[in-house]
């Protein structure tokens, strides 16, 4: 529709039930819902630092992001005196951005053209590469070399006339997850746990739905069709159990893998936890589903492993 959506929380009206706290993360949302190219997070610095620049001269600034897990970077700033949040909020901001295809980037707030300049650069870059990814980790300051058999003289020399401003770019998925599974994700507040096996978690990645008997544990209160997390534990057997197990049929602090809307109530799900799904109505006394949680209603986080490149010197 050519529209630049600009994102504000109204602190005067929100209250707790629907208030995001920051307009970082309801921006990064927003972005994804409409598909966004860019997500643009103005600041009072100029990009990222592996150090804070304000006491640390020798500071490096990161330009390209790839992998915001392995992102080692200063993010002690709480923010502005206007603001609610600070870098960190930028970075979670940028988490789920980048996951639903979303270049994002944080640049200085005080000069408005920044965000011309180097959607101008990055353009720029894209023209003269001959890959077809959706977006290159070339560092935005490095300069271009020439090359003949993969981008064209013309689009090589609009790259070179580009200076972009220091900035940090955080690289989108290749793999992003859009629209219903980003909205279970990143949509809705989880209302419980549900604890599942390492097995389910297989029969998941292979498009199966949560049978029962994949089921360890369950935690919260929730109703039928509301939002969990999905939380994977290595189960031991019942004769395996130590007192300082309390009960529990696992142990270890369990790896969240994902989210889900689930067919069955919290209280429903403890008493058919484990058990094989020809067996549901025998508990319950009726079967909804054979499934704890359909496989369209589940979501997992995308776990990848790519390099942060700092800026060189």
């Amino acid at each position: 529709m050519g529209v630049i959506p600009i994102v504000n929380e109204n602190d005067t009206l929100a209250v707790t039930e629907i208030k995001f706290g920051d307009n970082d993360t309801l921006s990064a949302i927003t972005a994804a819902m409409v598909h966004a190219d860019y997500l643009f997070l103005m600041t009072d610095v100029d990009c990222l630092y592996d150090k804070n620049p304000r006491t640390n001269p020798d500071a490096q600034a990161i330009e390209v992001v790839e992998d915001i897990a392995a992102l080692q970077a200063d993010v002690s700033s709480a923010g502005s005196a206007l603001g609610t949040g600070g870098m960190s909020t930028k970075i979670v901001a940028a988490r789920l951005a980048t996951s639903a295809g979303v270049t994002t980037i944080i640049t200085r707030s005080s000069n408005p053209g920044n965000i011309a300049n180097i959607v101008s650069y990055i353009q720029a870059i894209k023209s003269s590469s001959s890959t077809s990814t959706p977006d290159i980790a070339t560092p935005p300051r490095t300069t271009i070399t020439p090359s003949h058999s993969t981008a064209s003289l013309a689009s090589v020399t609009a790259a070179l006339s580009i200076t972009a401003p220091l900035h940090t770019r955080f690289i989108p998925s290749a793999q992003p997850i859009r629209d219903r599974y980003f909205w279970i994700l990143h949509g809705l507040a989880p209302h419980g746990t549900v604890y599942i096996d390492s097995g389910a978690r297989r029969a998941l990645s292979n498009k199966a739905g949560l049978l029962p008997v994949g089921v360890v544990d369950v935690e919260g209160s929730f109703a039928q069709q509301e939002a969990v997390r999905l939380v994977v534990v290595d189960r031991i057997k019942a004769e395996d159990v130590k007192p300082e197990d309390n009960g529990k049929l696992w142990r270890g602090p369990g790896v969240e893998v994902g989210r889900a809307l689930v067919n069955y109530s919290a209280i429903e799900i403890a008493r058919i936890k484990g058990v094989r799904s020809s067996e549901i109505e025998g508990c319950l006394g009726y079967a909804d589903s054979e499934y704890v949680a359909l496989r369209e209603n589940i979501s997992f986080f995308e776990r990848e492993s790519r390099p942060v490149t700092p800026s060189p010197l």
